[in-house]
């Protein structure tokens, strides 16, 4: 591969995180919960790109950044006041940004009359900013304290589009400076390369600061220039080092002359014992020039201590572990049936084998997992966009965001948690006036939490808005022809008509919604990644979206257990306990569903092997081994099975990538005896008991 190009993809892979700090930034610069650090840290991300695109060659990026930037540095400065039409202005230029590192990434294009525009607009708050530029203030008398900077660009300086107007302008934050240019080495025209660079500015600061403080500004350029700082402030008569000293204006410093190099000087002095005590620490403001480089430089290694990986590798890794998995079980079987004893030298360093595979897994799914930070971060600017185009006033409040969870989960999950968002906005929030005739606070709130539970991550959205319409939807169900007429629903199944393919309660189509292609996205999406949407709507008082998924779609931690001969995978965080059932504690219900006495109350019973078509005979519950297992919506039920095997870590293989989707069925995997066993869908399970459950209820309240 071209060294060239790795080092190209590494920029753009750079750029993602700087444009994802540069929207966090900006969105709290909204909130008007930003501080200054917020603000630099924004200018910082589209400085770091404008730097890294010079490198490259990619001039439109390059200019565009240059205005940004520019801007971004008025409103550090306090030149440019953050009005909203401002901040307007700043995040659609990030969009705009974005598109640019997007179209030089893929060899495209940009609406060059979009950028434009946005130019022309930053001109105009540039020029006719309200708030006009600090008038310098007066030079200090001579006792202030004083620097002498020496500052000498290098020509690669200028080719990663760095400026030295810039470096003074943030000089001058730390006090008043007095800048000369040296042009003494510049050549004759002839002579001088386009290219090149020839100039030095010698600064005198005027500021009570630190020579760190100096080096900082040059953080970004200290590898190309030549830059010496040294202190200006005269000594006093029979000073010595650490003496305090009062200027006219009030400053006060510790005094430490500047070092001074002679001739003789640089033949280091013979050396010196050690002693046997520790020298007394230099403060870093004292440290000279050498040594604050070689700390800095040291500090960075130690907060550097991360490298990018390509995500094939991590992919190709993990599925080699999963191989090691299952050959571990397979070897573990081998040893089982040649029945040689636990207590032997072959059980035993198997048994280290089986726990040094658990640890390596362990550490490679880790590698994998991520926070949904980077998925929570896109959405306060969609619910500004979206309440923007409805005229609806929402706030955004996210909880969890550090939860982690498989990298290809967070891939996946934008587009739900995207369509999801919009929907509550647009469906679930009424109008300012309408929330307060109805007693509510104009502006609605939509919640995104995220939580692990029962060894899966669970995302909520919820809103505090009117509900859903059930009426509505049964009506315009009934129009669509999605159901008859004289159908009897329950209100979960009425609110689950809105996953239905081509369904929308919208009057009108808009760029929101209106065109009935968003739920049933949504379900087919969270379906995809094994998981499950459920929805919770309390008319008047809002709606909660539910969506549960895998933590990981490569391995998980499952109870084996033998159903009619069939082998089946129980996920372990689904089961509550284990039982012996006794016929005293089993009572029939209707003659099809049984019910167990379990603590107080009463939980159905389900036959696994009837239930997945294995056998059409009942297993009596008294001869069978029982699991009280629970749903993702606390909904429990009893398993019935002939007998458990034991606890597992198995691989998860897709079963509707390599056959077809059955209910009741999430996935499937490979024991150690090769074998394929299938893991079963607690919840689908759970639910399609409830259900029976409640129909059979209603028949004999019907009968009765």
């Amino acid at each position: 591969m071209d060294p060239m190009a790795a080092i190209r993809e590494t920029f753009f892979q750079e750029c993602e995180e700087q444009l994802a700090a540069l929207e966090a930034g900006l969105i709290l610069m909204e909130s008007g919960a930003a501080e200054a650090e917020t603000v630099n840290a924004v200018f910082r991300a589209v400085h770091s790109i404008k730097g890294g695109a010079g490198i490259f060659a990619l001039d439109a990026l390059v200019r565009f950044a240059h205005v940004f930037e520019t801007a971004l540095d008025q409103v550090r400065s306090g030149t440019l006041a953050t009005t909203q039409a401002v901040l307007n202005l700043l995040l659609r230029a990030a969009d705009a940004l974005a598109d640019l590192v997007r179209a030089a990434r893929e060899n495209g294009t940009v609406d060059e009359a979009r950028t434009a525009a946005l130019v022309v607009e930053f001109t105009q708050i540039s020029t006719h900013g309200h708030e006009q530029p600090p008038t310098p203030a007066p030079a200090p008398p001579a006792a202030s304290p004083a620097w002498h900077i020496s500052f000498t660009p290098a020509a690669s300086l200028y080719a990663k589009a760095n400026e030295t107007a810039l470096l003074l302008r943030e000089l001058r934050r730390l006090g008043p400076i007095e800048a000369t240019l040296d042009s003494s080495r510049l050549p004759e025209l002839s002579e001088l390369d386009p290219e090149g660079a020839y100039l030095t500015w010698n600064i005198t600061l005027a500021a009570d600061c630190t020579e760190l403080a100096i080096r900082n500004v040059f953080e970004f350029v200290e590898d190309d220039c030549q830059l010496t700082i040294t202190s200006a402030t005269p000594p006093e008569p029979g000073l010595k080092p650490g003496d305090v000293i009062t200027g006219d204006n009030g400053f006060s410093f510790e005094f430490f002359p500047p070092p001074v190099f002679d001739e003789e000087e640089a033949v280091p002095p013979p050396p010196v014992e050690p002693e046997h005590h520790e020298p007394p620490a230099t403060p870093l403001a004292r440290q000279n020039p050498v040594e604050t480089m070689a700390a800095k430089a040291e500090s960075a290694a130690a907060v550097s201590a991360t490298i990018r990986v390509d995500l094939d590798r991590v992919d190709r890794m993990i599925d080699l572990v999963g191989e090691l998995v299952i050959n571990e079980a397979m070897l573990s079987q081998r040893v089982l049936e040649a029945g040689i004893a636990r207590a032997s030298g072959v059980a035993m360093a198997l048994e280290e084998l089986e726990h040094l595979t658990r640890e390596i897994q362990d550490s490679v799914m880790a590698i994998r997992a991520q926070p949904v930070r980077s998925v929570f971060q896109r959405m306060p600017r969609l619910v500004r966009e979206v309440a923007a185009q409805t005229g609806k006033q929402a706030r955004l409040v996210t909880e969890g965001e550090g939860t982690e969870v498989d990298k290809t989960v967070i891939e996946r999950i934008a587009d739900p948690l995207t369509h999801m968002i919009r929907n509550a906005i647009d469906h679930g929030l009424e109008s300012p006036e309408k929330r307060i005739a109805a007693g509510k606070p104009a502006e609605g709130l939509v919640r995104l939490t995220a939580l692990h539970r029962s060894g899966r991550i669970v995302l909520e959205v919820s809103d505090d808005g009117a509900g859903i319409n059930r009426a509505r939807v049964k009506e315009k169900a009934i129009a669509n022809g999605l159901i008859a007429p004289d159908a009897a629903l329950t209100d979960d199944e009425i609110d689950n008509l809105i996953f239905l393919p081509g369904f929308s309660t919208a009057s009108t189509v808009s760029d929101i919604s209106g065109r009935g292609v968003g739920m049933d996205v949504v379900r087919q999406s969270v379906v995809a990644l094994g998981g499950r949407i459920s929805i919770s709507s309390r008319p008047g008082q809002g709606s909660t979206f539910t969506l549960s998924l895998p933590l990981t779609l490569a391995v998980l931690d499952g109870m084996v257990i033998s159903a009619r001969g069939h082998t089946l995978i129980i996920p372990l965080g689904a089961i509550v306990e284990t039982l012996k059932p006794k016929a005293a504690d089993v009572f029939p219900l209707d003659g099809e569903i049984n019910l167990i006495h379990l603590r107080g109350g009463y939980v159905p019973m389900v036959d696994i092997a009837a239930s997945l078509g294995y056998c059409d005979e009942l297993i009596e519950p008294n001869q069978s081994v029982a699991l009280l297992v629970e749903g993702e919506s606390g909904m429990r039920a009893v398993l019935l099975a002939d007998a458990i095997h034991g606890q597992r870590q198995v691989v998860i293989k897709s079963l509707e990538a390599n056959y077809r989707a059955i209910p009741g069925i999430a996935a499937s995997t490979v024991m150690g005896d090769g074998s394929v066993a299938l893991i079963l869908d607690v919840d689908a399970v759970v639910k399609t008991t409830r259900s029976e459950l409640n129909r059979s209820e209603s028949s004999l309240l019907e009968a009765r």
